[in-house]
């Protein structure tokens, strides 16, 4: 039965699962290790760049290039094996080299990267490391005097990794040379594809350890910032209640640390959050080692729960605190804005209350003036009524002034009549909202 057509992305998703397969190595052998970030965070590498640096490397030895837009490269380039990872923030290229030196962890090993090509590269250290290689066919571990004289004592990781399949001895500290050194001694059962996957995920631990930590001084910085807020927001929420203060001033101040919080939530959340994603994929590879305590040694584990978990916990809590900080300046600010609101309420009801009453004032003086109206508007139509009446009154023989006094009751209950019937339509008219039509 034929399939539906495939999906765009099909094949690229189930290539992604096998892009990037561990390396087939057999001991003795070695590998140099480099990984270069640029110094400003970056949610994204410019890949064409770190591809084009990759070209040249594989340009000089003749290697084949990688396929446009790759991010993974893994082949030999003269007698070595390089592979190379292009991740969001960092590049790494690992040489893998047969056999070891005499010298043990000989910073001539990096001779492997061209001096100038180095010079060259489009970011900075972030960290590098020697890994030596030994074939240990003794069911024993290594000598301890011999690992001593390789790794620091006081910070000396020894165990025995992947169901007793190798020993792997590190101290994590910078030797004289810039380097962090990895011993692995494998047993001679290993296949070589374990060894490949054991040496792998050692360097990614390296890498991704390097990257979580990335955020530490981050957060120190920020827990000094958060401090010195902290003490500021404090003194803003107790003047709330200074009755002296204006509220507005008080507000206005808020916002300004509100603003400033989120200006420090912003410029550490991608710091934040990359290092605690860094650091899972890190506890994830030293999970996959499958550590074996050495009687009297350190593991990797426990090196890391001493050493790096309490630098995630402070990442972790600066983050936290910066949050919580914000919530609070949110909440004071949302408290005080609301007093605010109420008192601009009462001020606006007593507005109301004032208009109101000088509405009532003018309405009684409206209608006094109203009352005046009606008087001289009738003294007038008295007059005219009179004008009008008196030569039919004349002739009867009556008096002008009769005729004036008997003009006057009528005159004004009319006039009263037209002025409150216009008052009355004017109040209808404002009642509805429409304008009066006269």
């Amino acid at each position: 039965m034929p399939l539906p057509p495939d999906h765009p992305l099909r094949y690229q998703l189930v290539h992604e699962l096998h892009a990037r397969p561990s390396p087939r190595l057999r001991a003795p052998c070695h590998a140099v290790f480099l990984a270069i970030k640029k110094p400003r965070d970056a949610a994204n590498r410019d890949r064409e760049e770190d591809r084009r640096h990759l070209i040249e490397l594989l340009d000089r030895f003749g290697a084949n290039h990688p396929p446009e837009g790759a991010s993974h490269y893994y082949g030999q380039v003269g007698k070595y094996h390089l592979r190379w990872e292009c991740y969001t923030e960092f590049v790494t290229y690992t040489i893998f080299v047969d056999g070891v030196a005499e010298k043990p962890f000989d910073p001539d090993a990096y001779d492997v990267f061209p001096a100038d090509w180095v010079a060259r590269a489009p970011g900075l250290t972030l960290t590098a490391a020697l890994v030596r290689v030994e074939l240990w066919a003794e069911p024993e571990p290594p000598d301890e005097e011999r690992i001593r004289s390789w790794f620091s004592p006081d910070a000396l990781c020894f165990s025995r990794v992947n169901d007793d399949s190798a020993f792997v001895a590190t101290d994590f500290m910078l030797d004289p040379t810039g380097s962090i050194r990895f011993a692995v001694f494998a047993r001679p059962h290993i296949s070589e594809r374990r060894l490949g996957r054991i040496i792998q995920r050692i360097l990614e631990l390296e890498a991704y350890k390097s990257m979580a930590l990335l955020g530490l001084p981050r957060a120190k910085e920020v827990a000094r910032r958060i401090n010195r807020l902290d003490v500021v927001l404090a003194r803003e929420v107790q003047a709330m209640n200074d009755s002296d203060t204006p509220p507005e001033e008080t507000l206005e101040r808020l916002l300004d640390i509100a603003s400033e919080i989120e200006e420090q939530v912003s410029g550490t959340a991608y710091r934040f959050g990359a290092s605690e994603a860094y650091a899972q994929i890190m506890r994830e590879r030293i999970e996959l080692l499958r550590e074996e305590r050495i009687e009297g040694r350190m593991t990797i584990r426990e090196f890391m729960t001493r050493r790096f978990e309490p630098a995630m916990r402070t990442i972790s809590s600066a983050a936290l605190r910066l949050e919580q900080l914000a919530v609070r300046a949110k909440r004071a600010g949302d408290h005080l804005r609301t007093r605010v609101d109420v008192e601009r309420a009462e001020q606006n009801q007593e507005l109301l209350a004032s208009m109101d009453r000088r509405v009532a004032l003018q309405l009684r003086l409206q209608h006094t003036v109203e009352g005046f109206s009606i008087i001289a508007l009738s003294y007038y139509a008295v007059n005219l009524v009179t004008y009008v009446v008196y030569p039919f009154g004349k002739d009867f023989g009556i008096d002008k002034a009769w005729l004036t006094a008997a003009a006057v009751p009528p005159t004004v209950l009319f006039v009263w009549w037209v002025i409150r019937s216009i008052r009355l339509r004017l109040e209808k008219s404002e009642r509805k909202g429409r304008p009066l039509d006269l």
